[in-house]
Parts: structure tokens; C-alpha cells; sequence
């Protein structure tokens, strides 16, 4: 069995996708010489919050940007954020026998816990490494290493899951298995190019995978 499940969070665990759109799409409407649309903001999902908006806004200083995103995104969480389907009976059966998981996400800290609390998936979290405690965002695999660290699990086989670029080539980069999800917005075919180790188009494949049984 392999021991250690690390999960990105938003578009691979919870489906924040609506939300982030949503986000984007108030805080950058009438900032920005070009107008953006849900197909021009999706390509960029996944980067760093602040690179995001250095892009679409072309600005270097976005605080102010920022403030606006957050504040927006706060106000809409609860209302928006679910998780994906059988994400939580998927997380009970991992940690029933005795997986140690983790979550590794570009997220704040605050809207992690928020939404892990939000859909019932918080008690199954052994570490959530979120922009807040790494200085080098995934690809770098710094937020890997440390929730491993964090969980005793240095040296031991792992598995990134995620639904992006970033999370497939962080895992690659800490030298760990890579799972990609299909229902990622970017789609099935973007992440074959990245070459995960495995591609799934439900979470319950994970169990597999892991080594996990069904009962």
C-alpha cells in the first residue's frame, strides 16, 4: 500500500471552479483594456493568485486587486464551494486504513480551512501546506516536501493528485507518483500531455491505485 495521498485542493478535492471564475470575473471587470471571459480566465487556473492577476490585469503591484478577489471570494464561499463526487467517502476509506493525507495548495490559508471545514473533509487531513507556508509555489516542490515532512513520510512512496500543470510537474519534481483528474476544466487531454502516472476520471480509482480494497 502506498502510504501517502498528497491532494491539490481547488478543481481536484473541491469544486471551487464557479467560484473562482466568479472571482475573477468581478474583480477584473472594467480594470483591464481587454475584456475576460470564463474560456480566457481557465487556461491561467492553478497559477498563484497574485501571478494570476499580474496577468490578466498586466500590472506588476495587483494588492489592490487582491483585496478585491478576497473580498468577493469570501462573501460567495459558502454558497459556491462543494466537493466533487465521492470525494468524501474516497478521503474516509483512505484514512481508515491508515493513509496519511495531505493537501498541498496555491490557496491562503483561511479559505483552505474554510472550504475543507465547509464540506466535511477536514477531520481526514493530516497537513494542508497552503501559499502561506512556502516561499516557491508549486511546480517547486517545496510544499510537497514539507507536508511530507510534517506527516513523517520523507522517503516513503507518495502520490500527488491534481488537476493541473503545476500540480503533475510538482510531483514529478519531488519525485513522487502523479495522479491527474479528468474532470479538471482544462480537460483529459491537456493532462495526458503532462504526463502523469495515472489518469483518473472518478476518485474512487484512487483506492486502487493506493492500495486500498473496497469493502
Amino acid at each position: 500500500m502506498i502510504p501517502t495521498v498528497l491532494f491539490d485542493l481547488d478543481g481536484t478535492i473541491l469544486d471551487t471552479n464557479e467560484l473562482i471564475i466568479e472571482s475573477f470575473l468581478h474583480t477584473l471587470e472594467g480594470r483591464t483594456t481587454v475584456p475576460y471571459t470564463r474560456e480566457t480566465l481557465i487556461p491561467h487556473m492553478g497559477k498563484p493568485l497574485v501571478e494570476q492577476l499580474r496577468i490578466f490585469s498586466g500590472q506588476e503591484d495587483v494588492e489592490e486587486l487582491v483585496k478585491i478577489y478576497r473580498a468577493y471570494n469570501f462573501s460567495r464561499h459558502d454558497e459556491l464551494v462543494k466537493p466533487f463526487p465521492y470525494v468524501q467517502e474516497t478521503m474516509a476509506k483512505l484514512h481508515a486504513a491508515g493513509v496519511k493525507i495531505g493537501v498541498v495548495t496555491v490557496k491562503i490559508r483561511q479559505t483552505s480551512e474554510m472550504g475543507l471545514a465547509l464540506c466535511g473533509l477536514r477531520p481526514y487531513i493530516d497537513s494542508i501546506v497552503t501559499s502561506d507556508d512556502v516561499t516557491k509555489p508549486k511546480p517547486d516542490p517545496e510544499g510537497i516536501y514539507r507536508a511530507l515532512r510534517e506527516m513523517g513520510a520523507e522517503g516513503q512512496p507518495a502520490i500527488m493528485v491534481g488537476d493541473s500543470y503545476h500540480d503533475i510537474l510538482a510531483g514529478q519534481n519531488a519525485n513522487i507518483m502523479t495522479v491527474g483528474v479528468s474532470w479538471s476544466l482544462k480537460g483529459r487531454e491537456f493532462l495526458e500531455k503532462q504526463n502523469p502516472t495515472y489518469i483518473i476520471d472518478d476518485i474512487r480509482e484512487l483506492l486502487p491505485i493506493v492500495g486500498v480494497m473496497e469493502a
